[in-house]
């Protein structure tokens, strides 16, 4: 009940210092709003309206034993077409969410927790008071109201939730959903559908022998990143599908807390994606195995034809090593009996009927808008994401996550393409970032207060390598370059061959010692947007950030 205390009470001083600021810039002020809470408005003519709500409820996840004490979301279609929600059935994850290009959508989100919460629609780009920025949190017994048009292009995206501090709970203890995106250009092509277009949700979890959910708040498991021993997939452990001699679409997400998967077959069969995060790709993309981290998702081409009726495939997260530092790189967590980086199943594939009609693997999907270097305006002197863990803080740009604050290098005008360079900071390398740049609060006032109170370089202690996810909401980006010559060879080769970067995306995993290069448009919105790291535990200890697009 501390924690929860607590909350409120940070959650009310945040909240009014953000206003304080916002108040003092009149820029800022127009771009986020007034109040917190809002009611429907007026000229806003939704397609779809729908009625979500969390609260605390049970699942059968475990069989033979007590149903499971989870969080889970509830949603009721109020207007619009009827496939727009699917339940999953018996099930903690929230309904399927199904949405069209072009559509404008209302949503009224009722907090029936006895904690606050708010929802994120990760990898949508929609306007500031709609994307679930922590500053919108609203408390038990209140309701918030989401009105965005559907820009997204055809693709996979999911919704969680992202009350700051909370983030990471809440969604382990079931706050969490799938968003399929339809549009035009998608359904000119010859794709699976209907019962041949699955989810592919994987998450870990640790039960204790009541079948209650296990999540512990140890400091250095925290550092580290959550992992549980029993791997969930679409809400329930030792998943099995039973397949057709045909080929499937399975839009897999990983909607664990830290866990990062390598996706490969048993028979070592390549795997091919059509498409990554929330959009398909030009052409599909065959690799050995795919790696998945935290908040990515990947649509899979998944082809049994020509599989004998009675055999079985096992989809594996294979062995790979390097994402956590140190003794923990090999062995994971001590309190977790399935390390980080080891091989497990995920799900078991059987072959139960022989079929003759299967839809062929397009050689090309969707036209696709290319970006360089030539296309941003600060090719030569890119935006900062300097990773780093010193004194048992995960930092960004040597800063923590603080509601009222942004540095001058985060204020990026509207309708600009940013480069932008993700890496580690080891103490020195992101000194040129912080000289003359102005760090501070809104408007160049100095730091303080929740941020780490030093820039990066000179903060002293030790500072240690894991791989990160990072995330970046609003509009999706694309991925420039990886530089691995600062990594260990002999690690990087066992995840190198899983990336695939040639599509649209809104997380991207960095490796230790990696740099990675995108190109990122601020385009339609202006306002307040997150950058973090999806290991949610690092989210709630501070490793995000945010920028203002005015």
């Amino acid at each position: 009940m501390t924690h929860r205390t607590n909350y409120s009470r940070r959650k009310f001083l945040q909240i009014s210092a953000a206003g304080a600021a916002f108040a003092a810039m009149p820029a800022m002020s127009a771009a986020t709003g007034g109040s917190l809470l809002r009611k429907a408005t007026p000229g806003f003519i939704a397609d779809v309206e729908i009625e979500f709500a969390a609260q605390a409820s049970q699942a059968t996840i475990i069989g033979g034993g007590p149903a499971t004490r989870v969080q889970s979301y509830s949603a009721k279609l109020l207007k619009g077409p009827a496939n727009t929600l699917r339940a999953l059935p018996d099930n903690y994850l929230g309904p399927i969410l199904t949405l069209e290009k072009g559509q404008k959508v209302r949503i009224f989100f009722n907090n029936r927790l006895h904690e606050p919460s708010i929802i994120h629609w990760h990898g949508l780009h929609v306007p500031q008071r709609s994307d679930g920025h922590p500053m919108y949190t609203i408390q038990p017994g209140e309701q918030y109201v989401y009105e965005f048009e559907v820009l997204n292009r055809a693709g996979t995206s999911f919704y969680h939730s992202h009350a700051h501090d909370l983030t990471a709970e809440q969604v382990y203890r079931g706050l969490a959903g799938l968003i399929v995106v339809n549009d035009a250009d998608e359904a000119k092509l010859d794709l699976p559908r209907g019962e041949y277009d699955l989810p592919l949700v994987i998450q870990d979890r640790r039960f204790d022998g009541r079948n209650q959910l296990q999540y512990l708040h140890a400091m250095p498991e925290r550092m580290m990143g959550f992992l549980g021993d029993t791997i969930l997939v679409n809400g329930k452990p030792q998943a099995q599908f039973s397949v057709k001699t045909r080929a499937y679409r399975f839009r897999a997400v990983n909607g664990s807390n830290s866990r990062i998967y390598k996706l490969g077959w048993d028979d070592g069969t390549a795997l091919t994606a059509i498409g990554t995060d929330a959009g398909l790709l030009a052409k599909p993309e065959t690799r050995p195995y795919i790696m998945l981290a935290p908040g990515e998702r990947v649509d899979l081409w998944l082809d049994f034809s020509g599989r004998a009726v009675g055999s079985r495939l096992t989809l594996y997260s294979l062995a790979y090593s390097g994402a956590l530092p140190g003794m923990h790189g090999g062995m994971g967590m001590m309190q977790a009996q399935l390390a980080q980086g080891a091989k497990f199943p995920i799900a078991v594939f059987n072959v139960n009927e022989k079929v003759g009609d299967s839809p062929k693997l397009p050689q090309t999907l969707v036209p696709f808008q290319r970006l360089s270097d030539a296309d941003t305006d600060n090719r030569d002197n890119p935006i900062p994401i300097a990773l780093s863990i010193r004194h048992m803080r995960p930092l960004l740009n040597g800063l923590s996550f603080s509601m009222d604050r942004v540095t001058d290098y985060e204020k990026v005008a509207l309708g600009s393409i940013k480069k932008i360079r993700i890496f580690h900071d080891h103490g020195e390398a992101g000194r040129e970032h912080t000289t003359g740049m102005g760090m501070g609060r809104m408007g160049g006032m100095r730091r303080g207060g929740d941020e780490a109170g030093q820039g990066m370089g000179g903060m002293g202690g030790m500072s240690m390598d894991m791989a990160h996810p990072i995330h970046l909401h609003g509009q999706q980006y694309q991925i420039l370059s990886r530089n691995a010559a600062k990594t260990d060879a002999a690690d990087y080769s066992t995840v190198k061959d899983g990336f695939i970067d040639s599509g649209w995306k809104d997380t991207v995993l960095v490796m230790p010692g990696e740099e990675v290069n995108i190109v990122k448009p601020f385009q339609d919105y202006k306002g307040l947007f997150l950058y973090h790291c999806h290991n949610l535990e690092h989210e709630d200890l501070g490793m995000m950030r945010q920028y203002y697009i005015g």
